[in-house]
């Protein structure tokens, strides 16, 4: 059952494999459809990131979907525009639901098949507001039954990241960082095969959307590698149109000397292969994969009977939480929720910031846990303090060979009670 999500996930997954083909073989043809999906199934960050169990993860299939149904986006309109158009705007919809940012692709969209659309009042008043309606009405609903309050959601996404500013909260970066960091370290190596690819296929369109994504996005004080993931698999299938440019003009000379590839296209792939399937095994096996080891194990001995319930004494959401541990315990992470007032600090920043103080404040009023969990750099200072409240490690974990965000955190270290060690 732990990994039930994951496999649901790497199947809408596929989806959007099967959708990204689709939508390269509907605008460029065959050959370029089959370099994008190799461009996708081979870069690294697409490789680590999208069959994760992220909102961000499914908001990038829907995209890709709905994509496909847009007539705007085509060579061609056909004769069948208004039908995919519904598709479209219902796929376009839900991925507004899951992620209310997504609204600024779907604006983006929205507007050029406006400028484009002979039907403008149907598109308006017999599309896009019963559509729009149906969908968020349905979403209201399950939050209110969720919530057991009305709440409408998407505001309240609105008002927290682009009003007051809210994400700014979690750390900001300078204005160009998706340009010069973000999205160029997510393309890596495609980066020269997409700007190619691009500037050759002269669809001005969907460029534009991948630029108007990042200006956006770019407007915004927090930034994040999985906020702009949508639009990366757009910037492959540019990619995929530049690799099927070389190879179908370097097919003759392959030829002529009884190559299945010509050595360019064998160069490019090599290179392309070489510097992202590393990249893509170490970041999804390797690096920090103690927060799952971690998981994975308190999973085991709870099963045993042997785990009361869980602190974790690290920064938030730093390990899965019962979506990997399938049992019914008590466990408490440190809050990281944003305060009303500006400068006061979370529980996991007072954390970081003076860890045996915060421990100690801690320890008069907690109900003694059965297991700690903590990083390596932490287990440290609070070694003392563990002893004496006759907690002893019980096992250890790699998690990364290089800092992220903070101090190295080399390994995760689990600690139990000394008489629940001992049973």
């Amino acid at each position: 059952m732990t990994r039930a999500p994951r496999l649901l996930q790497s199947t809408f997954s596929a989806v959007g494999d099967l959708y990204l083909y689709k939508l390269s073989r509907l605008l460029f043809g065959n050959c370029v459809a089959r370099w994008a999906l190799f461009s996708e199934l081979t870069n690294w960050f697409m490789f680590f990131c999208i069959t994760r169990t992220l909102s961000n993860s499914l908001e990038t299939v829907l995209t890709i979907a709905g994509l496909y149904y847009w007539p705007c986006l085509r060579v061609s309109s056909r004769s069948d525009a208004s039908s995919t158009r519904i598709w479209g705007l219902v796929v376009a919809a839900f991925a507004c639901v899951i992620r209310p940012t997504s609204a600024i692709i779907w604006i983006y969209v929205g507007l050029l098949e406006l400028s484009l659309a002979r039907d403008r009042m149907r598109f308006i008043f017999l599309e896009v507001l019963p559509v729009g309606v149906l969908v968020l009405g349905l979403a209201t609903l399950l939050d209110r039954l969720v919530y057991g309050s009305w709440v409408l959601v998407p505001l309240n996404f609105f008002m927290f990241n682009f009003l007051s500013s809210g994400g700014d909260y979690y750390g900001t970066h300078k204005w160009h960082w998706y340009f010069t960091q973000g999205f160029t370290v997510m393309l890596l190596t495609f980066l020269p095969f997409s700007l190619a690819g691009v500037i050759m296929s002269r669809n001005w369109r969907l460029s534009g959307l991948i630029a108007w994504v990042l200006v956006l996005y770019s407007v915004l004080g927090h930034k994040e590698f999985r906020f702009v993931l949508p639009v990366l698999p757009i910037a492959l299938m540019f990619s995929g149109f530049s690799l099927a440019a070389i190879s179908r003009r370097h097919t003759a000379e392959a030829l002529k000397h009884h190559s299945k590839y010509p050595s360019r296209m064998r160069w490019a792939i090599c290179f392309l292969l070489a510097t992202n399937v590393p990249m893509a095994l170490y970041m999804s096996l390797v690096h920090q994969r103690g927060s799952e080891d971690v998981m994975n194990f308190l999973s085991r001995e709870a099963a045993k009977d042997r785990v009361k319930s869980v602190l974790f004494l690290m920064p938030c959401h730093a390990t899965p939480y019962y979506s990997t541990l399938h049992r019914d315990l008590p466990m408490r992470f440190l809050d990281c929720s944003p305060s009303e007032e500006r400068g006061v600090p979370d529980e996991s920043d007072r954390f970081m910031m003076d860890p045996v103080g915060f421990a100690e404040e801690l320890a008069n009023e907690w109900l003694l846990p059965s297991h700690i969990v903590l990083f390596e750099s932490e287990e440290r200072a609070l070694r003392e303090f563990l002893l004496m409240h006759s907690f002893k490690e019980v096992k250890r974990f790699f998690h990364a060979h290089f800092k992220v965000d903070r101090d190295l955190q080399a390994s995760v270290v689990v600690h139990a009670l000394t008489a629940q060690s001992d049973t």
